[in-house]
C-alpha cells in the first residue's frame, strides 16, 4: 500500500524514512516553530498567509528556513498533490511545517552550545479527523478555565506559534478532571481571557463579535476570515480585553481554528452561554465560510464516519 510523503531536510521520503535525532533541538529544548493549513476540496485554504506567518514566526526564534517563502509553497503544494492521491474524494489534509535550530554535535541541552546548527525542516500531512469535533457541532463545546494561566507576553510573544507547551498540556490535565470533552480556556495573569492550545476564542455580544487584544493570543488566519466574513455580514468585529463574567452572559461564544473553522461553545466552567446552543450567528458566519470554500463546512464534520 502506498506510504504518504514527507518532506525533511530537502527531501520527499516515505513517511516509514523520516525520522528525527533524539538530539534534535524540538526534543531536547522543545524548540519549534509550526503551522498547519488545511484543504478544501483538496485545495489548500489560505496557504500563503499561513506560509507568510511560518516564516515571521522563524524570524522572531531567529531560525532560519533553508529554502524560500516561495519554494516552500510549491513544496507544500506538492506535497498535498502527492498524499490527496491516497484520499478518498470526500477527505481533506492538514498539512504541517514545523522547523528546529538543528542537532546538538554535543547532546548536552543549552549547555552543549548551539555550535553550528543546520535547521531541522519538515512538512508532512494527515487526513483530517472530523469525528473529534462532530460533538461541538451537535453540544457545543465546553470551555474550562484551570489554573494554568497563559504564557505572559513579557515572556514569549504570543505571536509566535511554537510547540513549547508545557502549560497547555498542564492545563488539559486539570481541565479533564472537570470534563473529559472540555477544552482548556487559559486566562492571563490579570483575569483577561486568552485562547486554547489549539484555537482562539471569540464572544458574540451587544451586536459585535469580540477577539481578545492580540498582546495575549496569537490571532489565527481562522479569526482573520471571520472578520472578513463579519465585514460582509455587516457585524461588528472588536479587539479588547474581556473576562469570564463576559464570557458568562454574551449571547454566543465560538472557537476558530484551522481544522474545523469555527465551532460553538455553549459552556463555560459548567455554565450555560446564551441558548445552550449553536447561535444564529454562527450559522450565517459558517454559511459564508462554506459558499467561500465550496463545502458545507458543518455537515462535512458531523457527516465523517464515527462522528
Amino acid at each position: 500500500m502506498p506510504e504518504p510523503s514527507v518532506y525533511l531536510k530537502g527531501e520527499f521520503l516515505p513517511a516509514s524514512q523520516a525520522h528525527i535525532a533524539i538530539f534534535d533541538a524540538s526534543v531536547v529544548l522543545g524548540a519549534t516553530v509550526t503551522d498547519l493549513c488545511r484543504t478544501f476540496n483538496q485545495i489548500p485554504f489560505r496557504l500563503e498567509d499561513h506560509v507568510a506567518r511560518f516564516y515571521r514566526s522563524c524570524k522572531y526564534a531567529r531560525i532560519t528556513p533553508p529554502i524560500s517563502a516561495e519554494a516552500t509553497t510549491e513544496v507544500a503544494q506538492e506535497l498535498i498533490r502527492r498524499n490527496s492521491a491516497l484520499l478518498q474524494p470526500d477527505e481533506e489534509l492538514a498539512l504541517v511545517q514545523f522547523i528546529s535550530p538543528g542537532e546538538f554535535r554535543v547532546y548536552a541541552g543549552a549547555a552543549g552550545g548551539a555550535g553550528d546548527m543546520a535547521p531541522t525542516y519538515c512538512m508532512h500531512t494527515f487526513p483530517l479527523p472530523f469525528r473529534f469535533w462532530s460533538h461541538f457541532f451537535t453540544d457545543g463545546a465546553h470551555v474550562v478555565t484551570p489554573s494554568i494561566r497563559h504564557v505572559p507576553p513579557q515572556c514569549v510573544d504570543p505571536k509566535i506559534k511554537c510547540r513549547s507547551r508545557m502549560h497547555w498540556w498542564l492545563a488539559d490535565q486539570e481541565t479533564h478532571l472537570v470534563d473529559p470533552k472540555a477544552v482548556s480556556l487559559c486566562l492571563d495573569l490579570e483575569g483577561n481571557v486568552t485562547e486554547t492550545s489549539g484555537s482562539n476564542f471569540l464572544i458574540y455580544t451587544g451586536k459585535e463579535i469580540v477577539c481578545p487584544s492580540r498582546r495575549n493570543v496569537l490571532r489565527g488566519i481562522s479569526v482573520e476570515t471571520v472578520a472578513e466574513l463579519c465585514v460582509e455580514l455587516n457585524i461588528r468585529f472588536v479587539e479588547r480585553d474581556f473576562q469570564v463574567y463576559d464570557v458568562i452572559n454574551a449571547e454566543e461564544a465560538f472557537l476558530a481554528s484551522t481544522p474545523y473553522c469555527l465551532a460553538p461553545v455553549t459552556k463555560i466552567n459548567g455554565l450555560t452561554i446564551g441558548g445552550g446552543k449553536p447561535g444564529p450567528v454562527l450559522h450565517q458566519l459558517l454559511d459564508r465560510w462554506s459558499q467561500r470554500v465550496g463545502v458545507n463546512i458543518v455537515e462535512q464534520i458531523v457527516s465523517a464516519p464515527g462522528g
